[in-house]
Order: structure tokens, then C-alpha cells, then sequence
């Protein structure tokens, strides 16, 4: 099910449950402070939560195109699906696991206890009762389900309690269900009730209306509550619609979005089967909709949970390193202009980005600014500084990528908001995305036109710059910028651009073509006998082509080490395949993102950093941009940051056919945490500065 036939293959959705796997093993690890374990409950949670509402929403699709079509396909979606399901029970029981015999525990030890119903105290039952009358009431929406003819809509995402009762007056006679809600929607999850001092109680909202649901059902015995939820298709199904207002379909699907079909009807494990049944029967759900899991469901919830001040249960503070060249600078541009000037976020402080912007918009000379929103942050400085620009009498073009999957209400509210204040806003191509994170400045100097571009691998986010592991370049390179201008002209006029693109490497233009002709190569020198590697770091690693080609370049003879985030296809260290392919995979407190390509090129190291990932939707169906590093002390920066994660013993799984997720055993004594290195190794190179 998992391997093709031809080459050694793991399929993207088995993959990616391995990476969510990683996540969970971080809320596994002791040595994680006791807060940070927590996060990465809610992070697994949140992350499986979206993956069936688009992926295993997305299998389900196909197992409905009819089987002639099916058979057209690599694997089977219906054998897909039954490996997706074996896989996340088995991921949801250590889930259980590990919050009742690790999490639970430790936080009574730190003075936290977490209560059920039949553990309240006198007092803490009339707290929960007041509260439950006074908070609760009117959100809680009781339905008896009458013989399968009363079937409540179940909103996304949302929980409920399935209830098992009994008439009072008839205690002989069969059993009777209903719901309840649970609205955490409204209301905190994690509820402090009255406790000893110098402890915190917690109850969970939903033992909160377990205690109080008799009262909803007068005339019934409350024989069981069991929590249930349903997750929906959240996919807009518009990729591909070559006509029409993409704007205006989009903004009509998201409507749709929270009522499609179910991809997950998630419940206790120890739910009653004679309710389980009624409530499959009642909601119309198959049995591959079904998935087990512990007592409480929407653990993404855990992202708030209290910490009552114990800042000693969470991660040790990094603050941002200043990056005092652009920050303290009188002059930004000229500081650009003397040399390239490259930030490693979240270690170095995302400032430098945020003032490219706000000195744009001030500067009497710049006379034109542009950039690629992909995700950006509610609150936006950067978003604030072109509003701003525009005031100042300066051209100000957006190109807003409307099909930012989650994001595209938030992209289309920025887009009205920058248009309503006169900023020129261009929307998403059909079928088409637009993913490169890219921007563009033109300013007059002494009479001439200069150009400045900032290069990264991240979105302009101030949000995310705090956790997510990017890189950024800024320029003032005409090689580099003059093709950034061309990117910007071809996203507003849809002409295709006249002059190939030399340095950049530019989806639906030269990037696949590129990196092919360049594994190529170092197929040739290995073949030559000399030495011969490349060292790819990304977040998934799908395209079959690619993957192919790689194959064949360890069969050359190449050494390939890779760094994966997330998916990764490929398999590594198969006889007659991948012998000289070794994968690596870093799960810790930041979230890795850059995209990192280094070929060695015979001793002439080439080195670009990007927007893609090698997956087909990336190199075939999007504009991306990677981008070469020329100055030769930044290359080396970046060299030295990749021997450095391969290095890692402590935060580092190795990638193999197993999909084990073993930690990776260098052999070395001495712990090496990359991330924490490379924070330090750049407050060293900073205090050496000052």
C-alpha cells in the first residue's frame, strides 16, 4: 500500500502522519519543560484537525470518482484511508497516554490539578453549578434525537456530548439519546474552580455541562455522556477554474466551507456501542468516518491552556538578537547598498523587515514599492507601512494571494482595506498560486534609479517571524533585482517575461528545469570520480520526479544528505536505490521553514534559498522563487548553519523505510541541539560586533 512497485515510495498522507508523530514525541519527552509538552498536544491536535478536513477530505473525493478512474491512480484511496485510520488510532491512544499518565501527573506535582465531576468538592460543585447556570445555559442547546427523525446539524470543528438516558417513569423501557453543546466556542475550555491555596483547580468545560446535563432532561436518568465532534471538508475545491471571478467564487465557498461533507466523526473510545450506532445511524456517517480518541476531543484547545505565572515550565526566553546593521543604521538603504545584508529569524530579530517597509514609506526618494502577501499578520506593521506609503504620494503595488489555504478571508479583508486606501491590489491567478515571499523598492538616487529587494523563505509575518526557523536576503544586486522587477511585472500584466531569468530560479519559468540540470550535474562530476554532494533542506519532499533523479544521483555515487521537515517520500538508504541518501528530520521548540539547496559544483559551492518545497504542486502549479546566495561570507553562514543540523543528536529523527522516527545517533558525546547553537553562535557573532 505504501511503496510503489517502481521505485521506492512512501506516499505523501503515510508520511505525513510519521512528521505528526514527531510532534507528539516532543510532548513525550521529559526533558521538554512541562508547559512546552502541552503546546505540542495542541500542535499535533491542530495539525490533524486540518489534515482530514483537506487531505483525507481530498482521499474521500477520489474514492468517489468511480473505479475505472481509480485505477488510473498510484494508490488506492479506499487502502489510503484504511492506513490513515490504523495509524492515527494507534497515534491517538499514545495521545491518551500521554496526557493521563505523563501530563496529568506532573502537573499535580507543580500544583495544578486537573478535576473531573466525581473529584469536585462541596464547594467546587456549586461553583461548577453557578457557573454552568449563569455562563452556560442559554449556549448549551439540548435535542432529544426522537427515532432518527430529529438530526441537529453538527457545526465544524465544534463539540457536543452524546447522551444516553432513560424515562424516569418508565425505567423498563428501552433507552432514549440526545446532545448537548458544548460551547468552548464562547467560553474558556480550562475553567479555574475554587482550591487550596498555593494549588489551582481546573475543570474542563465539557465536565462542566457532564455535571449539570441532568437538568436539561427532566423525567430522564442520565445513564452516560460521551464527548463526540465532526470535522468537515474544508477544501474549496478552486485550484483549477480557469475563468470566472476567482474573488468573488472564493468569498462564496468560504461560506460553504464549515457545512460540507463530514471527513472525521471523532468520539470516546469507551462510548456505549448501542449509542454509537443510533448516532452513526441518526448523523448518516460511514464507519471509515469513525475515529476513536480519549475522553476530551478539540486538543488544539490546549494552545490556552493556564500557566498561572510558572514561567519556569516553559522554554527558557531567546530573545531576538538585534541586527544592528539595518536596525542602528541612519541610513537604510545605504547600508543595503554597501553590502548584501542576510537574517536568520526567528534567532535574529524581524525588525530589519519591518523597517524596510516603514523607511520605504518615509524615504522622499522611494518612489515605488511591491510585494507578495501570502499570509500576514492581523496586526500588520508591514501592512501599515504601504497604507502609509501611499499617503506620501508613492506607487504602491500588492499582489494578494487569495487561495493562502485558511487564510483567504483574512487576505481578501487585507485587500479591500489596502485598495480602500489606495494601494493597487492584484488578486490570485485561476489555477495558479503565487507562493514566492518577495519585495521589491525603487528609490531615485542623485538623478539615477536604484532598486533594493528583500528575498526570504518565510511569509511578511510578524506573528509567525517569532516561531518559524526563515531566511531572509536583502539586495541591492542588480542581477537579483532586476528579476525580482521582472516577477512583479509579469504578476501585473500576466506577459510572460521577455528575457530568461540567469540567477533566479522561477516556478512555471526555469525552477524545476533548473534544479534538474543542476542534480545533473553533480551527477556527471561523481561519475567523473570526484567528490561529489548536495545538502536539501525543505518541509516536503514529494515530486516524483525530483525524488527519481535523486535516486539516480546516488546511484552516481552523490552524497545527499537531507533535511525534512515534514513530508518526505523519498526513502532513504535502500539497496540499489538510495545507499548514498541520508534524511534527517528536526522537530523542536522553532518550527523549521527555511528551504535550503546546496550543491557543491565540483568545490564551487552554489547555494539558494527558496520559497519551494520539492513537491509537484510547487515546482509545476505555483510562481516560487529560489534565490542564489553570492557574497561568500553569508554562504559560508549558511553552509556552517546546514553542517550544523546535521549534527543534531538531541532534536533530530532519522528518516527511513521504518518511519520509527529514531532519534539521530551521531556517535559524537557531547549533545548538540541545532537551534539552541545557532541562536548562540549568533549572539556571539553579535556581541563580537558591538
Amino acid at each position: 500500500m505504501a511503496e510503489d512497485k517502481k521505485i521506492p515510495y512512501i506516499h505523501r498522507d503515510i508520511s505525513w502522519l510519521s512528521f505528526n508523530r514527531r510532534v507528539l514525541q516532543e510532548a513525550e519527552d521529559p526533558s521538554v519543560p512541562l508547559f512546552e509538552r502541552i503546546k505540542f498536544l495542541a500542535i499535533y491536535s491542530s495539525n490533524l484537525d486540518e489534515f482530514f478536513r483537506v487531505r483525507v477530505a481530498h482521499q474521500r473525493n477520489l474514492m468517489r470518482v468511480g473505479k475505472k478512474t481509480q485505477k488510473k491512480l498510484e494508490f488506492s484511496p479506499k487502502e489510503i484511508i484504511k492506513g490513515i485510520l490504523r495509524i492515527v488510532n494507534k497515534q491517538q491512544e499514545k495521545f491518551s497516554e500521554i496526557f493521563e499518565e505523563q501530563i496529568i501527573p506532573d502537573l499535580k506535582r507543580n500544583g495544578i490539578r486537573i478535576l473531573r465531576r466525581l473529584d469536585l468538592n462541596e464547594e467546587q460543585q456549586h461553583f461548577v453549578e453557578e457557573y454552568f447556570n449563569d455562563h452556560l445555559l442559554p449556549f448549551v442547546q439540548p435535542v432529544l434525537l426522537v427515532n432518527g427523525m430529529v438530526r441537529p446539524f453538527l457545526n465544524n470543528a465544534e463539540l457536543y456530548l452524546a447522551i444516553l438516558l432513560q424515562k424516569k417513569a418508565k425505567p423498563n423501557s428501552s433507552n432514549d439519546y440526545a446532545i448537548v453543546k458544548v460551547p468552548s466556542d464562547y467560553f474558556p475550555r480550562f475553567v479555574e474552580i475554587p482550591s487550596l491555596e498555593g494549588t489551582h483547580d481546573i475543570i474542563i468545560l465539557d465536565d462542566i455541562v457532564r455535571h449539570n446535563v441532568s437538568m436539561l432532561f427532566p423525567g430522564y436518568n442520565i445513564l452516560d455522556t460521551y464527548s463526540i465532534k465532526l470535522t468537515r471538508d474544508a477544501e474549496l475545491y478552486i485550484d483549477d477554474e480557469f475563468q470566472g471571478d476567482l474573488v468573488a467564487k472564493i468569498k462564496k465557498s468560504l461560506n460553504k466551507r464549515n457545512v460540507g461533507p463530514p471527513s472525521r466523526f471523532v468520539y470516546d473510545r469507551d462510548m456505549h456501542k448501542e449509542l454509537l450506532g443510533y448516532v452513526t445511524q441518526t448523523f448518516e456517517l460511514d464507519n471509515a468516518d469513525l475515529l476513536k480518541e480519549g475522553r476530551y476531543h478539540n486538543n488544539f484547545d490546549f494552545f490556552k491552556f493556564p500557566s498561572f505565572g510558572k514561567d519556569h515550565l516553559k522554554n527558557k526566553p531567546l530573545p531576538p538578537i538585534s541586527y544592528t546593521d539595518l536596525e542602528d543604521t541612519d541610513d537604510f538603504f545605504a547600508s543595503v547598498r554597501k553590502k548584501e545584508r542576510f537574517i536568520h529569524i526567528p534567532y535574529q530579530s524581524y525588525a530589519s523587515v519591518v523597517r524596510f517597509f516603514e523607511e520605504a514609506a518615509k524615504d522622499p526618494n522611494v518612489t515605488h514599492i511591491k510585494i507578495v502577501q501570502y499570509r500576514v499578520a492581523r496586526k500588520s506593521k508591514i501592512m501599515n507601512a504601504l497604507m502609509k506609503a501611499v499617503q506620501s504620494g508613492k506607487q504602491v503595488m500588492v499582489f494578494v494571494e487569495v487561495k493562502a489555504r485558511f487564510d483567504e478571508e483574512a487576505n481578501l479583508r487585507w485587500g479591500e482595506k489596502l485598495e480602500s486606501a489606495g494601494v493597487q491590489v492584484f488578486y490570485s491567478f485561476p489555477g495558479l498560486k503565487v507562493h514566492s515571499k518577495l519585495a521589491l523598492v525603487r528609490r531615485e538616487n542623485n538623478g539615477e534609479g536604484e532598486m533594493f529587494a528583500y528575498l526570504g523563505t518565510g511569509n511578511f509575518h510578524e506573528g509567525t517571524a517569532r516561531v518559524y526557523g526563515d531566511m531572509g536576503l536583502f539586495t541591492s544586486d542588480i542581477r537579483l533585482t532586476s528579476e525580482v522587477a521582472r516577477i512583479f511585472n509579469f504578476l501585473e500584466t500576466v506577459k510572460l517575461p521577455q528575457t530568461e531569468f540567469k540567477h533566479l530560479l522561477v516556478g512555471q519559468f526555469n525552477l524545476r528545469s533548473s534544479l534538474v540540470a543542476k542534480i545533473d550535474r553533480e551527477i556527471k562530476i561523481a561519475k567523473t570520480g570526484k567528490p561529489s554532494r548536495m545538502v536539501l533542506k525543505m518541509n516536503s519532499l514529494e515530486d516524483k520526479e525530483i525524488i527519481e533523479k535523486l535516486y539516480e544521483a546516488s546511484n552516481a555515487g552523490v552524497k545527499i544528505d537531507l533535511i525534512i521537515r515534514g513530508i518526505c517520500c523519498l526513502i532513504p538508504q535502500v539497496k540499489g536505490f538510495s545507499e548514498n541518501i541520508r534524511a534527517i528530520s528536526i522537530v523542536d521548540r522553532f518550527l523549521e521553514h527555511a528551504r535550503i539547496f546546496w550543491f557543491s559544483n565540483n568545490g564551487k559551492d552554489e547555494i539558494y534559498l527558496s520559497s519551494a518545497d520539492f513537491m509537484r504542486r510547487n515546482l509545476s502549479y505555483r510562481i516560487e522563487t529560489a534565490f542564489p546566495i553570492y557574497d561568500k561570507n553569508i554562504k559560508a553562514e549558511i553552509k556552517n548553519f546546514l553542517e550544523l543540523q546535521l549534527t543534531d543528536n538531541v532534536k533530530a529523527r532519522v528518516l527511513d523505510k521504518t518511519r520509527s522516527n529514531a532519534y539521530h545517533n551521531t556517535g559524537d558525546d557531547m549533545p548538540i541541539r541545532s537551534q539552541i547553537e545557532t541562536y548562540y553562535r549568533l549572539l556571539r557573532k553579535s556581541d563580537a560586533k558591538v
